[in-house]
């Protein structure tokens, strides 16, 4: 059995080991990183991250072809395939959600239920940054959430996306300083608990 090592002996290293092939593999991959990506994925779509964990390990096994241990570790890989999935599963969501607001027509804005959610202070302010969320760019988003909820760092990020360590880095500036302009208060209070 091939076991994939995802963390690299010293800085800069890249896993030397051939991508998963046989079942073997990916129960070790699954066994490694399910529950790392099921964290990840359940704050972009809580009520769908064991269907999306699953697609991502679907898209693995599919796309193993693909992998290259000299671009990205197994992780940043795997990262990179979950946020692809996640942005696609919410694209599919929204696009639901307008059909069904549509339907419904205008009659519904106003009810009872809407005026006690926009009674709650925290409620205002998680709407107020989803939106903001919602409006990045997908690369400034991706890079964020990479970063916030699935912990990993530039160098991690840059791999899993593909893209420059500076460009994650500027990428994560911009965003910060873009939050704290439109929902200065979560931001303020996330900066004051860190």
């Amino acid at each position: 059995m091939t076991v994939l090592n995802d963390k690299p002996p010293h800085a800069g290293a890249r896993p030397d080991r051939p991508p998963p092939r046989t079942p073997a593999d990916f129960q070790a991959l699954f066994a490694a990183h399910a529950d790392e990506l099921h964290r990840y994925l359940s704050r972009w779509a809580p009520g769908a991250a064991d269907d999306l964990v699953a697609d991502v390990f679907v898209a693995a096994i599919r796309g193993r072809d693909s992998y290259d241990p000299d671009r990205a570790g197994v992780r940043p890989w795997l990262y990179g395939i979950a946020t692809n999935i996640a942005r696609t599963h919410l694209r599919s969501r929204r696009r639901e959600r307008a059909a069904v607001a549509r339907v419904r027509g205008a009659g519904t804005e106003g009810s009872h239920e809407d005026r006690v959610v926009e009674q709650v202070d925290a409620q205002v302010r998680a709407r107020q940054l989803a939106k903001a969320l919602d409006a990045l760019a997908d690369g400034d988003r991706d890079v964020l959430l990479l970063t916030g909820w699935a912990g990993m760092d530039s160098t991690e990020v840059a791999q899993a996306l593909g893209i420059p360590v500076g460009t994650v880095r500027s990428r994560l500036h911009r965003v910060r300083r873009h939050l704290r302009a439109v929902c200065p208060l979560t931001v303020t209070e996330e900066n004051d608990r860190a």
